[in-house]
């Protein structure tokens, strides 16, 4: 054996199966996210990194009728395995779920899956080979961007405003990439309240973007977590209520009700949906019974939409916390002010590395989510996201002033030792890619 020069897939004294694993698990890593959970869990520790809902909101009887109702009424059923494609009951509750959006489907068209990341996964199975490149907004979600990667497609960012997905970027993305060769299987997007910036893709770019898929011929992959979670004025109509052909839609209880649970869905054009069931059969043989029918008691009995009402009041005042703590702590800096949803866009200076910066953060007992963990190209360097879903707004208001130490002290000690003119807090603007505060 040639000692010096070892075989990378060799085993080694941590995983002596590491030479065993398929190619593809190299796409498997640990999101940026992920790896902050352990650190940001700890109670001194104000974490402003995750994107957990608030399910301390949700009435604890309201969840528990819902379970006592589905053992006493439905045990035998629930305990047991299901359709592939899930609940009718549930399936046709969904309907009224997206008609909110104006969505307009049929029982069949409806898939349940264990979570909409597990609808995401399936999707990815159906149209993924290896080389091929899924188009996404910059920044997108991360675990998105690993799940992607998993089934070792790349991935082509495209830029954003303050008005969502930039039409033109798109444009051009699609014409550097087919001139290049490369085969583009889907363009996936969070139009409304998105992750991680918290803007919202407008009615007009949203009808130009679907046009733009379809002179392409490429399909669209809309995720849609946050779209009932609006704080003042409802998001724009789902894409796929005026597109049934060209988009798949993703849906998800986790954000509306509990994620512990695990139900979502895809809505998909015919011939798709079949082959999801199969993937999703093959995956799990059949969502959870028990969850699903947890569900469908859940909204046949509360007011699960005067609940949602609930969530949205909750966590406009924990975005109203932060919007003033940042105005108050960080007023040169930029940020996007969300409409919905969870998250906040926070702009440092270019000469700021958010990731570099996150160790000292969490000394400052402080936490929140480089914005390299939105890219897959080394983008966001000079970003962070902010999460409002979970803290209080006294840990929000307490975990910005910590913050704001940490920024401050990286200006200090820049200015300090610059060579050249001080530097300043305020980052250099450019059009159509850090969106401008608002209100």
């Amino acid at each position: 054996m040639d000692t010096a020069h070892p075989d990378p897939r060799q085993g080694n004294n941590l995983d002596p199966w590491y030479s065993q694993y398929a190619e593809r698990t190299a796409g498997l890593t640990v999101s940026e996210v992920r790896a902050l959970f352990a650190v940001a869990s700890r109670p001194e520790v104000v974490s402003l990194a995750g994107g957990m809902p608030f399910v301390s909101a949700l009435p604890q009887e309201l969840l528990l009728n819902a379970v006592e109702r589905t053992v006493r009424d439905h045990g035998a059923v629930a305990l047991q395995y299901g359709s592939g494609q899930g609940s009718p009951r549930l399936r046709e509750q969904i309907l009224d779920v997206m008609a909110l959006e104006g969505i307009r489907a049929g029982v069949d068209d409806v898939v349940v899956t264990t979570g909409s990341q597990h609808a995401l996964e399936l999707v990815s199975k159906l149209f993924l080979d290896p080389g091929d490149v899924v188009i996404a907004e910059g920044p997108s979600y991360v675990t998105a961007l690993v799940v992607f990667r998993s089934f070792q497609a790349e991935v082509a960012h495209v830029e954003m405003d303050q008005l969502g997905l930039i039409p033109q970027s798109l444009r051009e993305t699609i014409a550097r990439l087919r001139e290049q060769g490369r085969r583009i299987k889907f363009l996936y997007t969070i139009p409304s309240f998105q992750n991680p910036m918290g803007v919202t893709l407008t009615w007009e770019r949203r009808m130009e973007v679907l046009e733009i898929a379809r002179a392409n011929d490429i399909l669209v992959v809309e995720d849609n977590p946050y779209g009932l979670l609006y704080f003042d004025q409802a998001p724009p109509q789902a894409m796929r209520s005026v597109d049934e052909d060209g988009v798949i839609y993703l849906g998800t209880f986790s954000k509306t009700l509990a994620p512990g649970l695990r139900v979502g869905w895809a809505v998909a054009p015919h011939a798709i949906r079949e082959k999801l069931i199969l993937a999703n059969e093959a995956a799990v043989l059949s969502p959870s019974s028990f969850s699903q029918m947890t569900v469908s008691e859940y909204l046949s009995t509360a007011d699960w939409k005067g609940q949602i009402a609930t969530f949205r009041d909750v966590y406009r005042d924990r975005r109203d916390a932060m919007l003033g703590a940042l105005h108050e702590q960080l007023p040169t800096l930029r940020w996007t002010v969300p409409t919905g949803g969870f998250y906040i866009w926070l702009t440092l200076p270019d000469y700021l590395d958010s990731k570099a910066m996150l160790p000292r953060a969490v000394k400052e007992l402080v936490a929140y989510t480089p914005g390299t963990a939105f890219y897959t190209d080394g983008g966001g360097r000079n970003a962070m996201r902010l999460s409002f879903c979970y803290p209080t707004p006294d840990f929000i208001r307490e975990g910005i002033r910590r913050l704001a130490i940490v920024i401050n002290s990286e200006l200090s000690l820049l200015n300090e030792f610059a060579q050249t003119d001080p530097l300043t807090a305020q980052p250099e603007l450019h059009e159509g890619v850090l969106p401008p505060n608002v209100g």
